[in-house]
């Protein structure tokens, strides 16, 4: 489906009596907390609330700024079955950012009010992780990262009082690296995903510790995975997601203030090094992901600027304990 070809009054089905337009009742709320943010639910249906609080039942409120809002219409499928929508696509224009999975499944984000709107059949949300992933997630994200952070393609850990962003694009071995720090006692924030405060000026980021995602491959480099269960995604790459809490002597942390940042390069043919790079020569990667509203991309820009003055590397390995003690070098002595 192609979403420019979308009649979004169509998708909504704004008919008379049934218009997402006019005041819909919306009985249950409930407050959550991703990433520490405030963000109000509210919708007609027991599973929205349930599935929120399967995804965000770890977090606890860290930011007093007003509340988010996520109000999700449940509606009854007239012809219910078992197969789910597919891949929604993704449309932006001018501060909407608009989500369509099919005519019946809808979401509507104001990226400079943060104020969204989806309009879904019982079947999704039901779904569980397609509704997760795919809408309810992805709702909630979209005005965190249009409003309150920039998103970084990054894992962070900490050592030594330093937190270190490991960056790189998708199969560079963030989690996989995180993941061995922290074994080796440092502090794990997350493995793929991090966010910067848009509203201090410490290069404060935080993220997700309460879970790590790892590709179906890792037990071959640590063998307490061995045996997890692949986890059932609606899209993307297959994984292993393992809580935090199950992994015996693993310290974590809400948030960080970054030292340094590191990109990861396991391809490298030549000698292991940790290189430094340029200010100039990252900023693109880290603009890439900034899809804000107009009014605040510049205060995003402002902050990815600021995280920036900190010392920037490129690791280039190919034995993974090696990585883990250069790094430790970095963070106990600067170089």
């Amino acid at each position: 489906m192609n979403v420019d070809d979308v009649d979004t009054a169509s998708c909504l089905e704004l008919s008379e009596g049934d218009s997402v337009l006019t005041a819909v009742d919306l009985p249950l709320r409930a407050t959550f907390f991703p990433l520490g943010f405030p963000l109000e639910v509210s919708t007609n249906s027991s599973a929205v609330i349930a599935t929120a609080e399967a995804s965000w039942k770890h977090f606890r409120q860290k930011f007093t700024q007003a509340p988010l809002e996520l109000r999700i219409k449940v509606r009854v499928d007239e012809d219910r079955g078992t197969t789910l929508p597919p891949t929604p696509v993704y449309s932006r224009q001018w501060d909407t950012l608009l989500c369509v999975a099919d005519a019946r499944n809808v979401f509507a984000c104001d990226l400079s009010n943060g104020r969204s709107f989806g309009s879904i059949t019982q079947s999704v949300a039901e779904s569980g992780l397609y509704f997760r992933y795919h809408l309810l997630e992805a709702a909630a994200l979209a005005m965190v990262t249009a409003l309150r952070a920039a998103p970084v393609h990054g894992a962070c850990v900490s050592a030594f009082g330093s937190g270190i962003l490991l960056c790189g694009d998708s199969g560079a071995g963030k989690s996989s690296l995180a993941y061995a720090t922290a074994r080796a006692g440092w502090t794990y924030m997350t493995d793929d995903a991090s966010y910067l405060l848009l509203d201090v000026r410490d290069r404060q980021v935080v993220g997700n510790s309460h879970t790590i995602r790892f590709r179906n491959s890792a037990p071959e480099l640590f063998p307490e995975l061995e045996g997890l269960a692949i986890t059932p995604r609606a899209a993307g790459k297959p994984t292993i997601e393992v809580p935090t809490a199950e992994l015996p002597g693993l310290v974590t942390a809400d948030s960080a203030v970054i030292e340094y940042i590191v990109f990861l390069n396991r391809h490298h043919t030549g000698p292991d090094a940790l290189v430094p790079l340029s200010k100039s020569s990252v900023l693109p990667w880290f603009m890439q992901l900034i899809v804000a509203a107009a009014q605040s991309r510049a205060i995003q820009r402002a902050a990815i600027e600021s995280l920036l003055i900190v010392p920037i590397f490129e690791l280039r390995y190919r034995n993974l304990d090696w990585a883990v003690e250069r790094l430790e070098q970095l963070a106990a002595s600067g170089r």
